[in-house]
């Protein structure tokens, strides 16, 4: 583990375990029972705005990684906050993932909403979080081929653990997100223990995959931006 809070990796470390954290609190089991459901969807609109966080700072490491290592010669560089790069693919990696994270904001914002009809619910509710989740999915398969671009890794490789587990993690959302759907005949959820289950488990996934970028950044030498 590294301490460098003067790193923007650490913060997106540290920002997608606490998201993480949160939905994986508010998934687990016993807990919709044992507290009410306006606690439980507030942490999980807490959690998905520390996922927003987190992505939006991936997002400007991305568009900044090409400013040149010796910047501190001559007048220094402004960081950008935003950048058009389609033809790079972590930007389309990073940019993705925010755009997931985002439908996951209004996925958990409007879960606290009270009193939503069957087409409310799969409006406002479950299409935000399939979207979401589809989103996810895609940032993390690319990532995998940015990853290994030729290369042969295996599970030693502390980068590949990561992908692979947010990979993991991904498919967990969308599995969770599938089962989540408001059936319009009876109201209930297609398959509410495997909702639940996914988004617990998934959550798992990406606090141990957001545990390792400390790893990484450690491995990295805790570079700044």
């Amino acid at each position: 583990m590294v301490w460098e809070p003067g790193a923007i990796g650490w913060w997106i470390a540290v920002l997608f375990m606490v998201g993480s954290a949160c939905f994986a609190a508010a998934s687990a089991p016993g807990v919709s029972s044992a507290v009410s459901p306006a606690v439980v969807g507030g942490v999980f609109f807490l959690g998905s705005a520390f996922f927003t966080a987190a992505a939006y700072l991936q997002y400007v490491q991305s568009i900044n990684n090409s400013i040149s290592a010796d910047s501190s010669v001559g007048p220094p560089r402004r960081v950008r906050l935003l950048a058009w790069q389609p033809a790079l693919l972590g930007w389309w990696i990073t940019i993705v993932q925010l755009v997931g994270t985002v439908f996951f904001n209004l996925n958990t914002a409007h879960a606290l909403q009270q009193g939503l009809s069957v087409k409310q619910a799969d409006l406002r509710v479950w299409t935000p979080d399939f979207l979401g989740s589809i989103c996810f999915l895609l940032a993390s398969w690319l990532a995998v081929m940015e990853i290994r671009d030729g290369r042969r890794l295996g599970w030693g490789d502390v980068s590949w653990r990561i992908v692979m587990i947010n990979l993991a993690g991904s498919v967990l959302f969308m599995a969770s997100a599938i089962a989540a759907f408001v059936r319009p005949a009876t109201g209930d959820l297609a398959a509410a223990t495997v909702a639940n289950t996914g988004t617990f488990l998934g959550a798992l996934c990406f606090l141990w995959g957001a545990r390792l970028l400390l790893d990484e950044l450690a491995q990295s030498g805790g570079a700044t931006t």
